[in-house]
């Protein structure tokens, strides 16, 4: 299956949330576009088990940074908790047992992003 959605994320400082994100949750590059002043992203594209997201440093219509949201589904939320908080995240929740299933927590990068990991795998009709 394809993927056909794609998280986005706006931060003032895109390098330095990239090099985070690879620390604290294992994310690799996929693509990394240069914006046009020196030391800022256009446009990023981080993959993590098979999916991507995208990010940059936002401009004019874009979302404030540290105001987005994701769910990404996961084997060792415990595991990945451990990472995420060593490398300074915040943690809003868990890791926790939901009554739908879920093994699951939540923590925000340094700019304030909420990022929520779990087993819980929805899955839309065939």
């Amino acid at each position: 299956m394809t993927q056909s959605l794609y998280p986005t994320f706006h931060y003032a400082d895109a390098p330095s949330a990239i090099d985070w994100l690879e620390r604290a949750f294992g994310f690799t590059r996929h693509m990394v576009v240069p914006g046009e002043q020196e030391g800022t992203i256009a446009h990023a594209e981080l993959a993590l088990d098979g999916s991507l997201i995208m990010l940059g440093g936002g401009g004019p219509g874009t979302p404030a940074p540290g105001t987005g949201s994701v769910y990404i589904a996961i084997d060792d939320p415990d595991a990945l908790h451990a990472r995420a908080t060593a490398e300074g995240a915040e943690v809003v929740y868990g890791p926790v047992d939901q009554p739908y299933g879920s093994r699951e927590f939540a923590v925000r990068d340094p700019e304030g992003n909420t990022w929520c990991f779990g087993t819980y795998r929805p899955a839309p009709d065939a």
